[in-house]
């Protein structure tokens, strides 16, 4: 069970009554004061896999296990479920290109499989290095005391933005104790989210979250924490604009005026989000927004502590991304059309024993635009395929064979309806119709032609992507999705999808939550000077989005932090319509 959902299932700590007094040396609380764990993967750096004696053997960091080898393909395994490795040679034997999979994270909950590259060393020997993401879970407490004498607070959590769902309201002296006290999501009776003794030596308050099972050491912050914590530290110098620099993955860059945008306007822009004061949870927590034009990358910019080799959870943004490899496979000749049979496309050990004619009469397309009819809705905890009721089961660790068990609630085609299991079984579409693994699909067929070299895609318990989203990206790379679709599915002059499937992909095709929905993408219009411009998107919890906007040949992107708030919306609600679009000229 995740972090957050065990803080949604537990019980609140009793509140025991507050002291009368303060004690006299009692230390000032005031400021911003800072936790970090890290929970590996230590297992990391050069891979050697060397053959001896007609056998393939695997070495990492002090581990050795032996290669299975068959058709070309090698995997292994390390003891005690460390890591793994699934590739195959290439290049006529020069090199094993594949995919490292570390073990599943306390942060997400997943295993995460990233690219490797194994080049040959000498004869019978090839090397690469592995490069698992880190596990951390980062807690910021900012505390200040109001005119009343409270102790004001709240609680930032950038990996998963816990402080969304536990609302400290303040901090309170309780005898020898220092307590948390707010509200879940900010509703209901108040309750202890943590307790603490402070502790003189090492100026420490070890707070207790029995939600979690942890205890964090926060400290006073330092000038790095303040550097994530703020947008650009406490007090960051004025903004001065610079073209991004021109790197080796496929980006064409130049200046704004180079393509139309008022330089001054989007400078005071982004002195803006600079200046951003961290006075709440609801405060916008942007982490990184980038904007192309006509082909050209102008605007890179970062706060929180992100840069440009972060990669960053792009939660249900990376569902576009999903309907980009459905088409990749079909434009690579896989048999499989947006019209055919999903029990037709799929492996038939995973079908139910009784198939419901609504479920032989569903077709890919219907799983694309989120309606196959399956009783399944994530806004819906009553929903038996919501994705925490099918993560949180531990009956069956295909969830492929789990969302085809489903029962039909609707004809396919009735109704759009929300459901991480939609992009999850195109997934499985893919996987058997192209006989391949799917994160050797997506390497092979858009990784590579978009020039993508780092993610980390998330993988089911039974080691399949998941494409219900939560895949991690660099945002040059992930910005990479909307030039796609300006351009119709080439990238570069290659050809990665067919513009046909591009045109009914960004199609609003079906409403969904009032808006207009096509394979995994958002459209919507909005306001452009004296008229409405229609912008596509991709778009995922927290604040993630990559907008293409056909009539002004523009492309945005932003990461950001809300997770679980609504301040998520900000970008595409506020700052694009009020701020970026304005400067378009």
């Amino acid at each position: 069970m995740n972090w957050v959902k065990a803080l949604a299932c537990a019980l609140a700590l009793a509140i025991a009554p507050a002291s009368a007094q303060t004690p006299a040396d009692a230390p000032d609380l005031n400021g911003l004061w800072a936790a970090r764990m890290r929970y590996g993967p230590d297992v990391r750096g050069p891979l050697l896999v060397e053959r001896r004696d007609g056998r393939l053997f695997a070495e990492i960091g002090g581990r050795q296990a032996e290669v299975q080898e068959a058709d070309g393909e090698v995997r292994f395994e390390l003891p005690n479920e460390a890591g793994a490795f699934r590739g195959r040679f290439a290049r006529r034997g020069a090199a094993i290109v594949g995919h490292w999979v570390q073990p599943r994270t306390m942060s997400g909950g997943m295993a995460l499989a990233s690219p490797v590259t194994l080049s040959r060393l000498r004869a019978n020997a090839w090397q690469g290095r592995v490069a698992p993401l880190d596990d951390t879970m980062t807690m910021f407490l900012r505390v200040a005391t109001d005119e009343a004498g409270v102790m004001r607070a709240y609680l930032r959590n950038p990996e998963r933005n816990l402080g969304a769902l536990a609302q400290v309201d303040r901090i309170e002296r309780r005898g020898d104790r220092i307590v948390m006290v707010g509200r879940f999501r900010g509703r209901g009776q108040e309750q202890v989210f943590a307790a603490a003794e402070y502790d003189p030596n090492n100026d420490l308050i070890p707070f207790h979250f029995p939600q979690f099972g942890v205890t964090m050491d926060f400290a006073r912050a330092s000038p790095e924490d303040e550097r994530i914590f703020y947008p650009r530290a406490a007090a960051p110098s004025a903004y001065v604009y610079a073209p991004p620099p021109a790197l080796d993955d496929g980006w064409r860059t130049g200046a704004l005026e180079d393509v139309g945008i008022d330089r001054a306007a989007i400078g005071a822009f982004i002195e803006r989000l600079a200046r951003e004061p961290q006075s709440g949870i609801e405060t916008p927590q942007v982490h990184a927004v980038l904007i192309a034009r006509h082909g050209r990358l102008v605007l890179e910019e970062y706060f929180h502590g992100v840069h440009r080799a972060t990669t960053h959870d792009t939660r249900s943004a990376s569902k576009s991304m999903g309907a980009i490899l459905v088409g990749a496979a079909i434009r690579n000749g896989a048999p499989l059309t947006p019209q055919s049979r999903v029990v037709e496309s799929v492996d038939p050990a995973l079908l139910p024993a009784t198939i419901d004619p609504r479920l032989a009469s569903t077709q890919v397309e219907h799983l694309l635009t989120m309606s196959p009819g399956f009783n399944c809705d994530d806004n819906d905890s009553d929903s038996p395929g919501n994705e925490d009721a099918m993560q949180e089961q531990h009956n069956e660790r295909n969830w492929w064979r789990f969302a085809l068990a489903v029962p039909m609630a609707r004809d396919p085609g009735e109704r759009a309806v929300y459901c991480s299991m939609n992009p999850m079984l195109a997934g499985a579409v893919v996987s058997h119709t192209t006989g391949r693994w799917l994160p050797d699909v997506f390497a092979e067929q858009v990784a590579a032609p978009l020039g993508i070299d780092r993610y980390y895609l998330n993988l089911t318990p039974a080691g399949d992507w998941y494409l219900g989203g939560g895949a991690q990206f660099e945002l040059r790379d992930f910005m990479k999705m909307g030039q796609l679709v300006l351009d119709g599915g080439v990238w570069n002059g290659r050809r990665v999808l067919d513009r046909d499937y591009v045109q009914r992909m960004t199609a609003p095709l079906v409403e969904l939550q009032e808006r207009r929905y096509g394979y995994f993408w958002w459209s919507q219009e909005m306001p452009y000077r004296d008229r409405q411009v229609r912008v596509v998107y991709a778009a995922g919890n927290g604040g993630q989005i990559v907008m293409a906007v056909p009539e002004l040949d523009l492309v945005i992107g932003f990461y950001s932090g809300d997770y679980g708030h609504r301040a998520a919306l900000t970008a595409q609600r506020v700052y694009i319509p009020e701020f970026i679009l304005p400067a378009i000229n």
